[in-house]
């Protein structure tokens, strides 16, 4: 049975962000570069950066290891037990539910999509003609999953501690500890809704109301505009905040982020009508 670490001794053990360098030697020779590890099986990480499209197109047979499917779901296990260990070394006072929220936070497609732009892997992906004109390389879906597929990728070439190092490195550092700070407050993590709900009622500030204001796209891949509203004491609806999502959800919450990062930078006080988006364009 392994030993179970003090928080700090965890927090302090091999989570910073490796630096970025530069190469000239082509997308898969610069992303080795920068994520600070050398692949001895140039296929894998070749594999693992392969959309399906671009299997498709090549090819009428396919076999699994045509693209990065089969990856992505070995690297959904790693970086799900990386994480999931990491939590439970690194905050032992957290109860499971806090424990879970975060985990759901750092393996979320929303951040795997950020951490796979700061490591700009769209430029070396491998897409087919039909990604490649519909902005394949820039799509979080794409992104998150081809992330997760470099996680096996590392996983298989190197074993789990160069993955688990890289998972801590590019996923963990400078994420962690705002989303445990949330969580020792007595903030929903990631539920903004809810966050921006309890600062609302503990400033007698009424209720916020969501609407969509604008829907655009086809029906398998939608966007929605809705703009977060607070209901004044003279009737009045005013303004907070407006944002989009592929979900009207996605888009409550974001807008709700919004607000409540506004809120609390001005330090608004309870007697306060909140600042609205109408008085920043102002």
């Amino acid at each position: 049975m392994s030993k179970r670490v003090t928080a700090s001794e965890s927090k302090s053990a091999s989570i910073q962000r490796p630096s970025i360098g530069t190469s000239s030697d082509g997308p898969l020779d610069a992303l080795q570069t920068r994520i600070a590890y050398l692949f001895r099986d140039a296929q894998l990480l070749e594999q693992a950066l392969t959309h399906s499209s671009l299997a498709y197109e090549q090819q009428k047979a396919r076999t699994p290891q045509d693209d990065n499917e089969q990856l992505e779901f070995l690297g959904d296990a790693v970086l799900g037990l990386v994480v999931t260990e990491h939590l439970y070394r690194a905050y032992p006072e957290m109860n499971e539910g806090d424990l879970t929220q975060l985990r759901a936070q750092l393996v979320s497609r929303k951040h795997l999509g950020q951490v796979a732009r700061s490591l700009s892997l769209g430029e070396a992906l491998r897409l087919g003609n039909g990604e490649e004109h519909n902005g394949g390389r820039k799509k979080a879906a794409i992104l998150s999953n081809a992330l997760e597929a470099l996680i096996a990728a590392i996983y298989l070439d190197g074993g789990l501690e160069p993955a688990a190092k890289f998972i801590r490195g590019w996923l963990l550092a400078g994420k962690l500890e705002t989303l445990a700070d949330a969580s020792r407050s007595g903030l929903a993590v990631g539920d903004h809704k809810s966050a921006l709900q309890e600062y609302f009622q503990a400033r007698g500030l009424g209720q916020p109301r969501y609407a969509v204001t604008a829907e655009s796209g086809p029906d398998h891949q939608k966007t929605f505009v809705v703009a977060l509203q607070i209901l004044q004491p003279n009737g009045e609806q005013r303004l907070l905040a407006c944002a989009s999502g592929s979900r009207k959800k996605d888009a409550e919450q974001e807008a709700a982020r919004q607000a409540l990062e506004s809120l609390q930078q001005t330090a608004a006080h309870p007697e306060k009508t909140p600042p609205s988006a109408e008085d920043d364009r102002a």
